[in-house]
């Protein structure tokens, strides 16, 4: 059954994030007031992958959960940019290698109860070493990480943002 909605008002609002409350008829409950995280913004990924040297990733720190773990290479979608145009910049930006062309892979919503953020998730196929990252602050390093270790990785929870979990996984699945 669809919820329906009567109108929306801001409760916080910046260039990164905006905080609503959603008047919503919820079936068989009645109407309430919905706390919505609005993103101006989407974010892209990309799942770097070589035969020959696995998946490119990026070892860094989350000040947020405090914690350490592996990752893929993503960030926001900029003003006049496409999710593919975004997500092979990031790669080059954060780890200093250029990708193969980008294919789209998933888009998801990983937080619909409460979040419209939308994640993009592209693939592809090696990469060309430019140099050092332009973004040093991104990661504390870089790395090409065997397909055998990736699926270690996963099983030990050292994947554990959800962007690159859903990404490397989906990759895994099927490679597209």
């Amino acid at each position: 059954m669809r919820w329906q909605t009567f109108g929306e008002r801001t409760i916080y609002d910046s260039p990164w994030v905006r905080l609503a409350l959603v008047d919503v008829d919820v079936p068989g409950h009645g109407r309430i007031d919905h706390h919505v995280v609005r993103m101006p913004m989407h974010a892209a990924s990309t799942v770097v992958h070589d035969p020959g040297r696995g998946l490119l990733l990026l070892w860094r720190h989350r000040f947020i959960t405090d914690t350490w773990g592996w990752e893929i290479p993503a960030g926001r979608v900029d003003p006049g940019e496409t999710p593919a145009q975004a997500a092979a910049r990031e790669v080059l930006e954060e780890t200093g290698w250029r990708p193969g062309p980008v294919r789209p892979l998933q888009t998801y919503h990983p937080a619909n109860g409460t979040s419209d953020q939308t994640f993009h998730v592209f693939v592809a196929d090696g990469a060309t070493h430019v140099g050092p990252p332009s973004d040093p602050s991104e990661s504390e390093r870089i790395a090409w990480v065997p397909l055998e270790e990736v699926r270690d990785l996963v099983l030990a929870g050292e994947l554990r943002d959800g962007l690159s979990l859903t990404g490397v996984l989906r990759y895994l699945l099927a490679p597209t």
